[in-house]
């Protein structure tokens, strides 16, 4: 089965972002595949490359890296949560004049189209958080 999750939790605000990284090596461990993570709202803050929890806890933003490298999942963050939060690619921070970008790699901005093709195109789209 095809899966698509959307997550809107921040990493370390509630358990929502821990659970869904756990649901998606679940399903992946079960043979499933998934599409797309898409990440709106306070989830953005999941590819943050400032992130740094303390070393006896998870990281999840580098945790969400390293399953989609290894598993060539498609990590997409909403283009207007992240301007708003501060979220930035290269190419956000040089429009806006800002002094860096902060947006770890593979996690791409893009808009809310992408959030729509995964529910078209998934035979399931599973939302975390609130």
């Amino acid at each position: 089965m095809l899966f698509s999750l959307l997550v809107m939790s921040a990493p370390y605000s509630s358990q929502s972002s821990q659970t869904a990284f756990s649901f998606a090596k679940t399903l992946l461990s079960e043979g499933h595949q998934i599409h797309r993570v898409f990440f709106y709202g306070d989830g953005i803050h999941n590819a943050s490359s400032l992130a740094s929890p303390p070393q006896d806890e998870i990281n999840l933003p580098i945790q969400w890296k390293h399953l989609a490298e290894q598993k060539n999942i498609d990590l997409v963050v909403c283009i207007a949560a992240s301007l708003r939060r501060g979220l930035l690619n290269e190419e956000e921070a040089r429009r806006h004049e800002k002094p860096a970008a902060n947006l770890e790699s593979p996690f791409e901005i893009s808009g809310l189209g992408q959030l729509l093709e995964a529910a078209v195109v998934s035979d399931r789209l599973i939302t975390f958080g609130t």
